[in-house]
């Protein structure tokens, strides 16, 4: 029989192990087959959507983007997924326009979304809609150049003429002569200078920690010595697997677990300046641009409107759908969330159920605010139910 304390001491590892196994892992992908949409059931949690009623012209904008996108006859090719066909999706988007502009109140529109729409919550984590992930993105606003100088040594390219893309914009790799072999990570295009002086550069920066915030966001604004302001957006990646900064940072045991953030990484890169490179090097994804006008365009290729456009996995969940999010945006800079959002771009690190991120617009504060989010919260989607579907 054993002691007391040696069944003190197994019920405490049993009940430690079955904690750390109860710990989110938003990497984790759902199992072959399972669905990324679970439909709320009669005793479920229904979100209220009356609070957002009052900002409904903000909201106008990213849902026209949605629409227009739904009606292109291209976008048949991406449904149905998740049981969602293309006319429901569009149905959808359209019936949403016309309750959100023609209810009284936030309690007819309330009850209007009840009436008429099925809300599905994302399988999230574990499959079973134990949550999401929030991060936020933005387009930073850089100070660079459109020559290199003593001060800006560090190149934001154009897509090179070597790099195949397919039909969906998918990397398909590195063209060498007839033959196609995966595109040069990170390390190589930095270290070989492949890319130099062959008039791929559009910019040039002065830190190589903004040149990177650049890659991880998509786009930036570059303003440069005159004032003018260079607006670049998203042409296309390398096709290798993005990796996280701040992962690799606290896997090296350079920052805490608890401290990672974009100005601690900036303050980490100040005093570390020959370890940047490094660690930069950790993440083999490298991203290139194209001057815009506007603001920035989605995988989606519609603008992306900041507080109303989220990024997520494009293989589990129907592009330019209708989202509502509950969570928080940031921290000391941040907001509740409590909103809809049009599910209107992707991400490297977006590739799971599990995580979303939202875009928080343009500018110094946006990066704040995107820097210092990484928030749990519910993502759930809103279709039309089937039978309130209008007749082809």
């Amino acid at each position: 029989m054993r002691s007391l304390s040696t069944t003190l001491l197994a019920a405490a590892l049993a009940l430690l192990a079955a904690c750390k196994s109860a710990q989110p892992d938003y990497s984790k992908e759902l199992p072959e087959g399972a669905p990324a949409l679970l439909p709320l059931g009669p005793g479920d949690r229904r979100p209220d959507f009356r609070a957002d009623f009052a900002r409904r012209a903000e909201i106008l904008p990213a849902l026209d983007h949605s629409i227009a996108w739904t009606k292109k006859k291209t976008s048949a090719r991406h449904f149905p997924i998740e049981g969602v066909t293309l006319e429901r999706a569009l149905a959808s988007l359209e019936r949403f326009k016309e309750i959100l502009t023609t209810s009284k109140s936030a309690e007819e529109f309330d009850s209007r979304l009840e009436r008429e729409f099925t809300v599905y919550k994302s399988a999230g984590w574990d499959g079973r809609g134990g949550g999401v992930l929030f991060t936020a993105y933005c387009t930073p606003i850089l100070r660079g150049s459109t020559v290199a100088t003593a001060e800006y040594r560090h190149p934001l390219y154009a897509l090179p003429p070597d790099l195949l893309k397919g039909p969906e914009g998918e990397i398909l790799g590195q063209r060498v002569g007839n033959a196609t072999q995966p595109y040069p990570t990170r390390r190589v295009i930095e270290a070989s200078g492949m890319l130099r002086n062959k008039k791929l550069e559009l910019a040039w920066i002065a830190d190589p920690i903004d040149a990177y915030i650049a890659h991880v966001n998509g786009s930036a604004f570059i303003e440069l010595p005159d004032g003018e302001m260079l607006k670049l957006g998203y042409a296309g990646k390398n096709g290798r697997e993005y990796a996280s900064l701040g992962k690799a940072l606290i896997d090296a045991k350079e920052l805490p677990k608890d401290g990672v953030s974009l100005a601690s990484i900036r303050a980490w890169a100040k005093q570390n300046p020959a370890k940047v490179q490094e660690f930069l090097n950790k993440n083999d994804s490298y991203v290139f641009f194209q001057p815009i006008d506007g603001n920035p365009h989605g995988s989606l290729n519609v603008p992306v409107t900041g507080y109303r456009s989220i990024a997520t996995d494009k293989r589990l969940f129907p592009r330019g759908a209708l989202t509502w999010a509950e969570g928080r945006i940031g921290t000391e800079y941040g907001a509740e969330l409590g909103r809809f959002l049009l599910d209107q771009d992707t991400g490297g690190a977006i590739r799971t159920a599990g995580r979303a991120d939202v875009y928080v617009g343009v500018g110094d504060e946006a990066e704040k605010i995107a820097g210092a989010t990484r928030q749990e919260g519910q993502l759930y989607y809103l279709f039309l139910k089937q039978g309130g579907m209008p007749a082809p």
